[in-house]
């Protein structure tokens, strides 16, 4: 093992070689002071923190979740945080999912614009591997997840019924986009993606991994 004869320090590198594997809760874990449990759970967290399904940040979460179910990805594990793509099928193809919303959380004018972020990584890092790759971007699919509902009276992020969902390869965003940062529903329709309902998820993963690749984009329009 190295250390730092100056300073006797160990590098994090030998200290932390492995990544934390961390087990999936059941929720009714307890908080716990001096040995003791306290009257409140893991459960009692995730209620306070983790209801407000519309907020962006928990409904992209939530987007992976149900793109993670639809195509029967349900492992023992816990979703990773940090990671070069969303979700990994058992047979290697890798998905990145995107989610946008009409309505937000907050006080609106107007629903929301529509825009998905689709610029290319600037240094992806692999939690498999603790490797940074190279600028891009590394999965395979993209998933676009769209909540439709535009009244907060009737919006309910666990109705699927209320989202539609867009596939492309990643490839067509490569030839097509370029290193665009965003795109907008009109621009995904021009790329040949056409909304489709949870039930057909799947078929449209499975159709967009055997898509041939495209002519390439050259006149650097925004869409």
């Amino acid at each position: 093992m190295f250390v730092n004869v100056h300073t006797g320090a160990v590098p994090v590198a030998v200290l932390y070689p492995h990544r934390m594997k961390n087990p999936r809760c059941t929720g009714n874990e307890p908080f716990t002071s001096d040995g003791t449990e306290l009257p409140f759970r893991l459960q009692d967290f995730w209620r306070w923190s983790a209801s407000d399904l519309l907020s962006n940040a928990l409904r992209g979460v939530l987007a992976e979740f149900i793109v993670a179910r639809a195509l029967g990805i349900d492992d023992d594990g816990v979703r990773s945080e940090w990671d070069a793509v969303d979700l990994r099928m058992p047979d290697g193809l890798t998905i990145e999912v995107k989610s946008a919303a009409y309505l937000q959380s907050w006080q609106q004018p107007r629903p929301s614009a529509i825009r998905f972020d689709i610029g290319p990584a600037k240094a992806p890092w692999d939690a498999r591997t603790n490797a940074t790759g190279a600028p891009g971007r590394t999965a395979d699919v993209y998933v676009f997840c769209l909540f439709t509902e535009r009244e907060q009276a009737r919006a309910n992020p666990l109705d699927l019924d209320q989202w539609e969902f867009r596939v492309l390869p990643t490839r067509m965003l490569d030839d097509r986009v370029g290193t665009q940062k965003t795109i907008g529903l009109a621009g995904l329709a021009r790329l040949g993606a056409v909304p489709c309902r949870y039930a057909v998820l799947k078929a449209a993963v499975g159709q967009a991994r055997i898509t041939p690749r495209c002519g390439t984009f050259t006149t650097g329009g925004r869409t």
